[in-house]
């Protein structure tokens, strides 16, 4: 089993940045790839940005170039930093890991609310 906790989250202005951070615990030798989603009211859910094992990255669109997903080894914890924030940033976002065998491990959720 794995576990995620999610820190930060909260209410920012437009044009602000914002730091969400995801610690891992238990079985972490069996993640793969870990990252962040969202889900704003009355749409699906969407990947933001993951990290893998190898470092190698991936970002959706809407956030390229403004948003950079990192890793602590010693702290087993991923960070999201994002930037120029907007308010269609405004959503739940879920740290997400995935393992080996392509099974998913999900946070509780912390809300990110983007004001104008």
């Amino acid at each position: 089993q794995v576990q995620l906790v999610e820190s930060g989250g909260g209410l920012v202005q437009a044009g602000e940045s914002l730091r969400l951070s995801c610690a891992a615990s238990g079985n972490i030798f069996t993640l793969y790839v870990i990252g962040w989603y969202r889900q704003a009211p009355g749409k699906a859910r969407e990947l933001v940005a993951n990290i893998n094992n190898n470092g190698i990255t991936r970002y959706a669109s809407a956030v390229k170039g403004r948003s950079i997903i990192s890793r602590d080894n010693a702290k087993n914890t991923v960070l999201l930093e994002m930037n120029s924030l907007k308010p269609e940033d405004t959503a739940v976002y879920y740290c997400n890991g995935q393992t080996w065998e392509l099974r998913n491990y999900w946070g509780q959720g912390a809300q990110v609310t983007v004001s104008s």
